[in-house]
């Protein structure tokens, strides 16, 4: 942890409340940043909203539902109105999708609208206000694992985080020249309320069982990571420390995609 590394910016954390992007969403503050804590859930970002100024850091709790271009653009107005900048934009919103390749028109609709449609906008309407950081506009997304190696579980997971490897490619490209950062990184399992719903796709699944072996058989260091072990790279993609670091995709997986 760097004390000051994001004094005097502006971070806005998309699904901020819990998890991850909970852990994220401190790790800024605490160095720094003024957060804008935006979640679908507005009591945890407005908990973690707390968290962060107990702890004397400044941040704002936003009720968002990050699938609603109107509420996105209404949650950047508010910071463009507060602030008249954004130096740090994470979006972390996404679901595991249904399991296998019998799927519905309504599940293969939500799956794409929450994990592409989301970050898409997410990130391309905050590029006006990410434009004014001073060359110092950070963007980062969360894909997984299954976006590098396949998903014996859900093709339409893997499909939709494997699109998000390619997106910052493209949108690192169009930020160069304004000096806006675009990374992602790719998660293995995270020790988050989120992880057993990863395993519990089938009816009867023993979801610890599976858990465990998965953990096991596939991840080198034996372990899930912490929310807090994500944060820390988050942190570093968004400093400065990274300054010349963009479309890149980061796993952040204990070795699983090493095999």
């Amino acid at each position: 942890m760097t004390p000051g590394r994001f004094e005097g910016r502006v971070a806005a954390v998309i699904g901020g409340g819990s998890g991850m992007g909970a852990a994220i969403s401190r790790r800024l503050g605490s160095e720094g940043a003024h957060v804008y804590v935006a979640d679908l859930n507005e009591s945890s970002a407005t908990g973690v909203a707390e968290e962060i100024g107990g702890e004397g850091g400044k941040a704002t709790a936003r009720f968002l539902d990050a699938v609603q271009i109107s509420e996105l653009k209404d949650l950047y107005d508010e910071i463009e109105a507060e602030h008249g900048v954004l130096h740090v934009l994470h979006h972390q919103v996404g679901i595991p999708g249904p399991g296998g390749i019998d799927v519905s028109e309504s599940d293969w609709q939500e799956t794409i609208d929450v994990n592409m449609k989301s970050p898409f906008y997410a990130s391309t309407l905050a590029f006006d206000l990410l434009k004014r950081a001073n060359k110092k506009g950070s963007i980062t997304l969360t894909a997984s694992t299954s976006a590098l190696v396949g998903s014996p579980f859900s093709p339409i997971y893997s499909l939709t985080k494997g699109a998000l490897t390619a997106y910052v490619r493209s949108l690192a490209l169009l930020g160069a020249p304004d000096g806006i950062r675009v990374n992602v990184i790719c998660p293995g399992s995270v020790d988050t309320p989120m992880l057993p719903t990863f395993f519990g796709r089938e009816p009867g699944a023993d979801i610890e069982d599976l858990k465990s072996g998965f953990i096991s058989e596939f991840i080198p260091l034996g372990r899930a990571a912490q929310p807090e072990e994500i944060a820390g790279v988050i942190a570093f993609l968004a400093s400065d420390d990274a300054s010349f670091v963009t479309g890149t995709t980061i796993p952040v997986d204990g070795g699983i995609v090493a095999k």
